[in-house]
């Protein structure tokens, strides 16, 4: 069986995964005994969060956990493929090591001294009293990326067989991963204290995974702030790509996008429920998405297989082996530079916390969920660019 099935709160839930840390299942076990939760699943990447585990699924009626959504709302990914030469990775390293640094800014706080333009900023940013507070600072880091585990790259996307409307074979390929920023992090923080207050009957394990009805003005104002931030998200990866390929001279083929550490109404078991995916891929039947490793490991394009066992859903990434502060006491940048040298991979700045041997094996965690997603294509990084050394994390 590829997956482990659990009773818990009236609650039958399946994880996947070999290897999930005890404290995780604790955590799923929880938000199953919620009154408003109705179905669970875990995924194979599963690590410890607050509330609900990074890797978790959850869906409940009628309700929104500011805290199963994540801190980082619309945390996403966008893959672009380019029509650049396979052999610019090699031959052009510091063209488009410049261009990273030229076009990209990391860490909390960055932002643009030359504000950047979108759409996006012309939405209604009044329908939360913390949206409109911080239009503002949005548009001053619009485009910019995250700290921890975001990044921007270059490398290599392969196709063994026609798809993306591509012919089979090799490609140069841009891939990015970051959120919503600081307004983002004001809508979590705003929402996830108001729906705690809200319900002071919850025991301490279940303090995080308060909820807003939906039904209310505090969850109404909530979902629209949560949507809002989602077409944030998605501009500033449009604005991170456009820049870098504007800056090349290059013509995007294709591309594949979706975003996690968010909610959406869907209908399962023929009811329709709120499906909380915190560092969940979706993974309806024939939906793409991107599931990336480390900065020296393969991500997958990924065809969803529609399971409903899962929710439709499938993992975000490699998932972590441990906590960023263990993984600063454990390794040496000695360590991690060897390991990029053997991969081929030119990294351009990064916290030692994101160094590889701190994640899962992507292999293993995408053999593990082979009944929730198809590969149809391997990414490997070869430039990466992420926040610098000393950033604190914000995922």
């Amino acid at each position: 069986m590829p997956f482990r099935t659990e009773q818990c709160g009236g609650i039958e839930w399946k994880s996947w995964g070999l290897d999930l840390d005890p404290a995780s299942i604790d955590q799923m076990r929880n938000a199953c005994r919620l009154p408003v939760s109705v179905a669970a699943a875990l995924m194979p990447d599963a690590h410890v969060g607050y509330g609900l585990p990074i890797g978790g699924v959850l869906a409940t009626d009628n309700a929104v956990i500011p805290y199963a959504v994540g801190v980082d709302i619309a945390c996403r990914m966008k893959l672009t493929v380019l029509d650049l030469p396979v052999n610019a990775l090699r031959g052009q390293i510091d063209r488009l090591s410049n261009v990273l640094k030229a076009e990209t800014a990391f860490g909390i706080g960055a932002k643009w001294s030359d504000r950047r333009e979108h759409a996006v900023m012309e939405e209604d940013w009044s329908v939360s009293p913390v949206t409109q507070l911080n239009r503002d600072k949005a548009w001053s880091q619009l485009g910019t990326s995250g700290s921890g585990n975001h990044f921007v790259e270059f490398g290599t996307l392969t196709l063994d067989e026609p798809e993306l409307d591509l012919d089979a074979g090799v490609y140069v390929a841009l891939l990015s991963h970051s959120g919503s920023r600081g307004t983002g992090y004001a809508v979590a923080s705003h929402y996830s204290k108001l729906a705690m207050d809200l319900h002071p009957e919850l025991p301490k394990e279940l303090r995080h995974l308060a909820w807003l009805d939906l039904d209310t003005d505090a969850g109404r104002e909530y979902w629209a702030a949560m949507e809002l931030m989602g077409l944030y998200a998605s501009a500033n990866h449009a604005i991170i790509h456009d820049s870098i390929v504007r800056h090349l001279g290059a013509r995007v083929l294709t591309g594949v996008e979706n975003h996690h550490n968010f909610a959406w109404k869907e209908v399962h078991g023929g009811v329709e429920v709120i499906v909380h995916r915190k560092g969940a891929t979706p993974a309806g039947a024939g939906v793409l998405g991107m599931i990336p490793g480390s900065m020296a490991a393969p991500g997958f394009v990924v065809r969803g297989k529609g399971s409903a066992d899962s929710l439709c859903s499938a993992a975000h990434g490699a998932g972590r082996t441990m906590s960023r502060t263990a993984a600063k006491h454990s390794f040496r940048w000695s360590h991690v530079k060897k390991l990029l040298e053997e991969r081929g991979v030119t990294l351009l700045s990064a916290g030692l916390d994101e160094v590889p041997m701190a994640y899962k094996d992507i292999h293993e965690v995408m053999a593990q969920q082979a009944d929730l997603v198809e590969i149809i294509a391997r990414f490997d990084p070869a430039i990466v660019r992420m926040a610098p050394e000393g950033e604190r994390a914000e995922d």
